[in-house]
């Protein structure tokens, strides 16, 4: 395939051609992965760029090392932010791009206007027809806490006080929210894989795969709503009047404002329903406390089994299959949020790491175990991390935990009147780390869906993000270290800003113990101490009623 993109850039007189990994609904997960396909490189995020001679893979923080042991000396690895596109290639030269890949806002952030951009496809080899023909779904009112209704109006209602008379939405999972419809499209998101326009007088184009829309179809037939195929979205624009459009940045194709902007006025590129979506109403909080508990009690169990467990017959492998297996005994479970990072040992230090047959390793008992997982369920999306040891460790490295729990402990105990926004918070979440001159490259919190993707904006809390933080938002508390072959550590929970008298505060989703065997307690002051307490008693409180005697009995113990 390498070789095919090297003929197209020779045969288009090009000097290099841009490949993202995205398809063209633009989800940070798809079944497609172009990416991967050609570079090997299987990461979330990222981009590659070929020149005549040379290749370059462009990864963030938490794919440094994943990608040097995926792609290995075919690319050369540049690490955003600090190696951009501009510092590599010349000006003027002429960079071929598929403009169903791209949106007008990455190419601006990463090429800015110094290059020659030529809109061309790369025509892959033909893949076997997807045999997905799952339907798409609506969720109730009881689920989501609003109709669509209202939603529709609480849109409508900003696209006029903005002079908007068409809105494209191009955000598959801002269509799911926004209409209440769930899909299976995404390999562990129930997105459906959607485009629609909405027009100021409620109107709604649905562009879609015509196969999947059968159940929603009735369940939406209350609503002005027309259902196309996906590739008729230029008919549906030439029977349109004049008028202003707004457009989404985010999942906008060059191809689809290209068409837009030829007969209408794009006046926004901001899509509202991100804002409306962070912030869930009480009927979404209450499915997301029911799935935490639902996930606490299978990672509870799971916990005390491995903790308890001979570790010598155990793989990564295994210890997915098994945590799994506890999740699916429970009959809300859908399936999970994310694909499961089981990383002992080295392997623990790859931020974002995927056990395979070839680097599948074997638990040793002087390991540290790093685990990442969550699942979807009715009604609930969770996403939880926690480090494990098995014997003794080092006093170095119940150091770094220590530093990485207080950080984690000072994130919850945040006062978000006073911080305000992830920015600040992020601030405070490295500090006990930083003293000792220690660090992470990933945020320390991303946006969580209810029911919907795990990772979802515009919420976080990371060194550029500053949205205000509000009631009703959940975000992740994943403060980490991570040492290069040698051990990853992270603790993650999920959390929700509530409303406690006039003050905003975290509370707590997720339900599982945190391993006490890594703590050196003399680092942790009274409040971080009162804090650990006021965690495991709560978790023992909504977790305990689900466990056997043994069980029950090693989690009182950790109170």
């Amino acid at each position: 395939m390498i070789k095919e993109i090297e003929n197209l850039i020779l045969a288009n007189d090009l000097d290099g051609y841009i490949l993202p990994k995205n398809d063209k609904y633009f989800t940070e997960y798809s079944k497609e992965n172009n990416l991967k396909s050609i570079t090997k490189f299987s990461g979330s995020a990222g981009f590659a760029i070929f020149l005549k001679k040379k290749q370059y893979i462009f990864v963030d923080g938490r794919y440094t090392i994943q990608a040097e042991k995926e792609v290995g000396n075919k690319f050369i690895i540049c690490e955003i932010p600090y190696v951009w596109p501009k510092n590599i290639l010349k000006k003027k030269i002429k960079i071929g791009f598929d403009p169903n890949l791209f949106t007008s806002e990455t190419l601006y952030k990463y090429f800015g206007d110094e290059y020659n951009l030529n809109p061309l496809s790369f025509k892959f080899k033909k893949k076997k027809k997807s045999n997905n023909r799952n339907l798409f779904y609506s969720l109730k009112t009881s689920v989501t806490g609003k109709s669509a209704s209202q939603k529709i109006n609480q849109l409508v209602k900003t696209m006029k006080n903005k002079k908007i008379d068409y809105s494209f939405i191009s955000s598959g999972e801002n269509i799911c929210w926004l209409l209440n419809i769930r899909g299976d499209d995404l390999p562990n998101s129930p997105v459906a894989n959607c485009k629609m326009i909405l027009t100021k007088k409620k109107k709604i184009y649905f562009f879609s795969d015509q196969n999947k829309i059968k159940n929603i179809k009735l369940s939406l037939k209350k609503l002005k709503i027309y259902f196309l195929k996906e590739d008729k979205f230029l008919n549906c624009l030439i029977k349109f009047k004049s008028g202003n459009f707004s457009i989404d940045s985010k999942t906008c194709s060059v191809f689809e404002e290209s068409l837009i902007n030829h007969r209408f006025k794009i006046i926004s590129k901001k899509d509202p329903i991100y804002n409306f979506k962070s912030l869930k109403n009480k009927t979404e909080i209450s499915n997301m406390i029911k799935a935490h508990i639902e996930d606490g009690v299978a990672l509870t169990k799971f916990l005390y089994w491995i903790k308890n467990h001979k570790v010598t017959n155990l793989n990564e492998m295994k210890i997915e299959k098994k945590l799994a297996n506890f999740r699916k005994k429970n009959k809300n479970y859908l399936y999970p949020s994310f694909d499961t990072i089981a990383g002992s040992g080295p392997n623990g230090a790859v931020i974002h790491y995927r056990s395979n047959k070839i680097s599948n390793r074997d638990l040793r008992i002087n390991d540290l175990l790093l685990i990442d997982s969550g699942g979807q369920y009715k009604w609930g999306t969770t996403d939880v991390t926690r480090t494990i040891c098995f014997s003794s460790v080092s006093d170095k490295i119940k150091d770094i935990f220590t530093r990485v729990l207080k950080g984690h402990i000072a994130v919850a105990l945040t006062n978000i009147n006073k911080e305000k926004h992830g920015h600040n918070i992020d601030k405070k979440a490295r500090e006990s780390l930083n003293s000792a001159g220690l660090d992470y490259r990933h945020g320390t919190g991303h946006g969580v869906g209810a029911f919907l993707n795990v990772h979802e904006g515009p919420q976080g809390i990371s060194k550029n993000n500053y949205v205000k933080l509000k009631e009703g938002m959940i975000l992740s508390n994943e403060p980490g270290f991570y040492k290069k072959n040698h051990f990853g550590i992270r603790i993650e929970n999920l959390v929700f800003v509530k409303k406690f008298k006039s003050n905003l505060i975290f509370q707590n989703l997720t339900m599982a113990p945190i391993d006490l065997d890594l703590i050196n307690f003399k680092m942790l002051d009274k409040e971080e101490e009162s804090y650990l307490f006021k965690y495991h008693f709560d978790v023992y409180k909504n977790i305990s009623p689900f466990l056997n005697k043994n069980e029950k009995k090693w989690l009182a113990n950790l109170i």
